[in-house]
């Protein structure tokens, strides 16, 4: 039950993020909109800050499951950080709102001034770290390794956006090129 109470949690602060934004989260609006009380939600998470760490630790789970998943079906890890999200696709529109909570997060760091700040930076440094690595292990030149991480990730701020997407092909050229077909 401690995990369900905490998965409901951490989807009440997506939720709460992603509805409202930041402004909007309290650790009173978190326990009422997951229903539990104030001291069940400080049972698992000890200040506003532990509380965005756990779901950036949550949103880094979720990559790293969508990643071995592609790994495991024949896509390299560069082909899955450059890959294009389709807001059409129901798995990949959920994608993007797990991003979307992500970016949330991440916007809350700099307004955050308390001690607990390291928690969260940490978290989030941790969860960018292990993709870097798997890119890292798979590309041999860093360099190339720093470019596919760049594209990737201003592609899925375009996304994040709502901007327009590269023409297709044009993108699957620029994919090529960086992985040298």
């Amino acid at each position: 039950m401690t995990a369900t109470t905490r998965d409901r949690i951490l989807d009440a602060l997506e939720t709460l993020l992603l509805e409202k934004g930041m402004s909007q989260v309290t650790l009173e609006s978190v326990a009422a909109t997951a229903g539990v009380s104030k001291g069940g939600l400080l049972y698992h998470f000890k200040s506003k800050d532990a509380l965005l760490a756990g779901l950036v630790r949550r949103l880094g789970e979720r990559a790293e499951q969508h990643l071995g998943d592609a790994v495991a079906h024949g896509t390299s890890v560069a082909e899955w950080y450059l890959q294009t999200p389709n807001p059409d696709d129901t798995a990949e529109a959920v994608e993007l709102e797990v991003y979307r909570s992500m970016l949330a997060t991440m916007r809350t760091i700099d307004a955050s001034s308390g001690p607990d700040t390291d928690e969260v930076q940490q978290a989030l440094t941790d969860m960018l770290n292990a993709w870097s690595t798997g890119l890292d292990e798979e590309i041999d030149d860093p360099v190339r390794a720093d470019i596919v991480r760049l594209v990737g990730d201003g592609v899925y701020l375009r996304a994040l956006l709502g901007l327009p997407p590269i023409e297709p092909q044009r993108y699957r050229a620029v994919v090529d090129r960086l992985l040298e077909r």
